[in-house]
């Protein structure tokens, strides 16, 4: 008996050392994530899991969590163990590192593209028909139009589509090279003239929004299923992923001409990871998003490939559409919370609950 207390000992003292190592040999890594991302990473996860099998041997099992962007950094910085997060926004993972310190602040710098393996952009959904005849972001500020978009305390598309509308404004009275000018030091006055009409479009907008749900599958639910609102603003690849169905659900897409490249990011949780000794898979997983392979995955699930040959073979099911960065026109996302997100910021002082 006490040889096999002696060995029953041993087991539980390997699994504590290797604690993402289970008793069936199988290494666990948990990827958190954003919302929309379910089926992209459903099938990413099995394609990596097979790739690892073919190549070491070892059984790979990733578990997910989702939710809002915002939401799903503060989770882990109040301790979910995460080994990768893959969020809507660089600006979630810079608070990961700030605040919880899992992480170095360098991160973006550590895989190719910043840290962004895809990128997305913004559409609409409106009722079949149309019947509001919304085009563009200026219809959304119309008295008779009622918008859903998720609350940017908490989601990134929400952030991303606050940007959006702010960038539309700003575009609209600048002119094609309103990102440039933005920045010319011999047009200030017109600049900031621009800021002011585009805080009082986007103003305009909220007051049309009945309810700020946290995250964007949250918001789709309203606006679908719940069926309040005559537009949802959201992911680009969320919209066209669900395009078979839209029809029976009685909305349709309506693609904006301009809107912001949207660049979810990818990061290896280090503390996380060297904890529970799963670096080595965890940093292979995020590269293989990178592979063909990868992009293959991302472009069958409506996300924007990286890769210019993946992207070219699947260009027929992405909208052309003209793109601005939030580095162009807002400073990036340091800029963009400084000015719209941080506590008294724009969005707290446009914004007024019903």
């Amino acid at each position: 008996m006490a040889a096999g207390f002696y060995r029953l000992a041993v087991i539980l003292a390997v699994l504590c050392f290797f604690p993402a190592l289970s008793l069936s040999g199988t290494v666990e890594l948990l990827n958190v994530s954003y919302d929309p991302t379910r089926e992209l990473y459903r099938e990413f996860n099995e394609t990596f899991s097979r790739h690892w099998k073919e190549k070491t041997g070892e059984t790979v099992l990733v578990r997910q969590s989702h939710g809002g962007s915002g939401s799903q950094a503060r989770s882990v910085i109040q301790g979910l163990q995460a080994d990768v997060v893959t969020l809507a926004l660089a600006a979630d993972i810079d608070a990961i590192a700030k605040y919880a310190r899992l992480l170095p602040e360098d991160w973006q710098t550590r895989l190719p593209h910043n840290s962004a393996p895809y990128s997305s952009t913004l559409a609409f959904l409106v009722r079949k028909g149309n019947p509001k005849n919304i085009k563009n972001w200026d219809d959304l500020a119309r008295e008779d139009v009622q918008v859903i978009t998720p609350n940017p305390k908490t989601s990134g598309v929400a952030r991303w589509n606050y940007l959006a509308i702010w960038g539309f404004a700003l575009r609209r009275e600048l002119g094609d090279d309103f990102a440039a000018r933005l920045k010319d030091p011999t047009d200030t006055e017109a600049a900031a003239a621009a800021q002011k009409k585009a805080m009082d479009f986007t103003a305009r907008v909220y007051r049309n929004v009945p309810v700020l749900d946290r995250g964007a599958r949250g918001a789709t639910n309203t606006f679908i299923q719940r069926r309040i609102g005559d537009v949802l603003i959201n992911w680009e690849n969320e919209i066209l992923l669900g395009a078979n169905e839209l029809d029976a659900e009685g909305v349709e897409i309506v693609v904006p001409p301009v809107a912001i490249k949207t660049e979810p990011v990818v990061a290896l949780v280090d503390s996380n990871v060297d904890r529970r000794k799963t670096r080595n898979v965890a940093q292979a997983y995020l590269e293989y998003l990178y592979s063909s392979i990868g992009q293959e995955v991302a472009a069958k699930n409506y996300y924007r490939p990286v890769d210019p040959g993946i992207f070219s073979k699947y260009a027929h099911q992405f909208p052309n559409l003209e793109l601005f960065t939030i580095d162009e026109v807002f400073g990036g996302w340091p800029g963009a919370y400084r000015d719209h997100f941080n506590d008294g910021a724009s969005f707290d002082r446009i914004y007024r609950p019903r």
